[in-house]
């Protein structure tokens, strides 16, 4: 499902079973990997600090710190806030089309490639169809392997490329999913779910 006002909008054609979890899952962080690369993302909520793993998911993690070194994501905001209930959902951000922020589309990486899985707190990107991923960026809240890449089922069955997790403000990330939505704004799966007023990303920046 694409929506044309909204370039790189989170594709939605996925299995219902997006609500259901098999069983509770433990949040993505982890013990302090020397591997992984941390960056901070100061928004006007808080930080949020991310571990991102450039050695399973190399190409997706090498474009989102492209995005970082190059201040790109200085001024972008968390637009969207899509809520299944109390602290469960997702956030979404970027750049959202603009043409001087973006580089090339990436490579789809999967999670069936990666071994990397939609817990709670991980970091992944925004898409149309598989390959379409330039800026935009979602951080789940809670739980959501229906967002992995499954080899059977309905809908769009690639899943997103998970490349890291929050380390860190957590708190911020369940703050941004409860602000307000605007309940005209959005087009089809997505109204209802935009930000009002939108959350800023002040800057972007790896963690020294």
């Amino acid at each position: 499902m694409m929506l044309r006002s909204l370039p790189l909008a989170l594709l939605l054609a996925l299995p219902v079973s997006v609500f259901a979890q098999d069983a509770p899952v433990p949040s993505a962080a982890s013990t302090p990997d020397p591997a992984l690369v941390r960056v901070v993302l100061t928004t006007s909520e808080g930080p949020i600090t991310l571990a991102l793993d450039p050695v399973h998911a190399p190409v997706t993690t090498a474009n989102f710190l492209r995005y970082v070194d190059g201040k790109k994501l200085d001024g972008v905001t968390f637009y969207r806030a899509m809520k299944f209930g109390p602290g469960e959902g997702l956030i979404q951000g970027g750049a959202r089309g603009d043409p001087a922020r973006l580089f090339p589309p990436i490579a789809h990486e999967s999670t069936s490639q990666t071994g990397l899985s939609h817990v709670a707190g991980t970091i992944s990107m925004a898409r149309y169809a598989p390959g379409s991923a330039t800026s935009d960026f979602f951080i789940t809240a809670s739980p959501m392997q229906s967002l992995d890449a499954s080899a059977s089922g309905e809908g769009d069955i690639a899943g997103f490329a998970a490349f890291g997790h929050v380390v860190d403000g957590m708190d911020v990330v369940q703050k941004i999913l409860a602000a307000p939505t605007s309940p005209t704004e959005g087009e089809g799966v997505m109204k209802g779910q935009m930000l009002d007023p939108k959350i800023m990303i002040l800057s972007a920046r790896r963690a020294k």
